[in-house]
């Protein structure tokens, strides 16, 4: 087969078995054009199908010549694993040379989260003398309540959303389906957004079901959220580089600080696998030890 028809083939296969975006879609792509410019630059007389895990082990050195950071390294090697699988699936190749091929050690990089006291102070920052205000406030407040990524926020449907139960059903990554509950306050909150916002706006044709939307009846974009935290973080003076992102790390760390159980917390947010939530549990013994040197007189 041909360069053109693995490529091909591997192209479909992802995006129906593993349900990627179109983004991930195009990154597992690229990472096996890399495979072949590796071939062609090093041993341009084997096919993708001859290669043994020598050769690979050589690709990851050739990779790691060109100062790509671990965790982009690991990436890649996740594609190459992926294109493998494929071709095994396909009966193209016998057996699968990624299988003992190691991928780089990657550090855990705690992630910026807020104290209740900053989380408070950024929602009582808002402006609520104005419509905008108001959705502005139910956005975050949902946003901290149930945990959410911004594309789920602002994909949120209203059909999709069970107030009268405290749920939300979310569709996430590689469309995976799932109920997080959403707190009083936001319920609160957004039912005042749509009295005094939302109810009087034209709305965009196939924007009806949308929760949140713009002044042009329209679904809001990740930049949009992204520059309302911004200025309202400019607004308290907060030292801290935060995005949208943070009021879900914030979710999770408050949760776990509060005794909660990590798989509970790991079906909230929808991590495929609970040592993504584990990282949490880390952030809480950090923020303890901190505690304990500022505040322990023997510290």
């Amino acid at each position: 087969m041909s360069k053109a028809a693995y490529l091909n083939g591997f192209s479909a296969y992802i995006k129906l078995e593993k349900s990627l975006s179109a983004n991930s879609n195009e990154a597992y792509m690229h990472d096996v054009e890399l495979l072949y410019e590796f071939l062609l630059e090093t041993h341009p007389e084997k096919n993708v199908e001859k290669l043994t895990l020598d050769h690979l082990q050589e690709f990851i050195q050739w990779i790691n010549e060109r100062n790509l950071s671990a965790r982009s390294q690991a990436r890649i090697i996740s594609g190459v694993k992926a294109f493998y699988k494929y071709l095994l699936l396909e009966n193209i190749i016998s057996d699968d040379p990624t299988t003992l091929l190691e991928t780089p050690k990657l550090g855990r990089k705690l992630p910026e989260f807020l104290t209740i006291e900053e989380v408070d102070a950024m929602l009582n920052a808002i402006d609520l003398s104005t419509a905008e205000g108001q959705r502005n406030r139910a956005m975050l407040e949902t946003l901290y309540s149930s945990g959410l990524r911004v594309s789920e926020l602002i994909s949120l449907k209203k059909s999709n959303s069970f107030f009268d139960i405290g749920f939300l059903k979310i569709t996430g990554k590689g469309n995976k389906e799932r109920l997080v509950p959403i707190g009083s306050s936001a319920i609160k909150h957004i039912n005042i957004y749509e009295e005094s916002f939302r109810r009087q706006l034209k709305i965009k044709t196939g924007n009806d079901d949308i929760l949140f939307l713009n002044r042009r009846g329209a679904q809001l974009t990740r930049v949009m959220v992204f520059t309302i935290i911004k200025q309202l973080a400019i607004k308290i003076q907060l030292k801290k580089k935060i995005s949208p992102h943070t009021f879900r790390h914030s979710f999770a760390t408050h949760l776990i600080e509060g005794g909660a159980d990590l798989r509970a917390v790991q079906e909230m947010l929808g991590h495929e696998s609970i040592t993504t939530t584990e990282i949490y549990t880390h952030l809480d013994r950090d923020y303890l030890r901190q505690e304990i040197m500022q505040h322990h007189p023997r510290a």
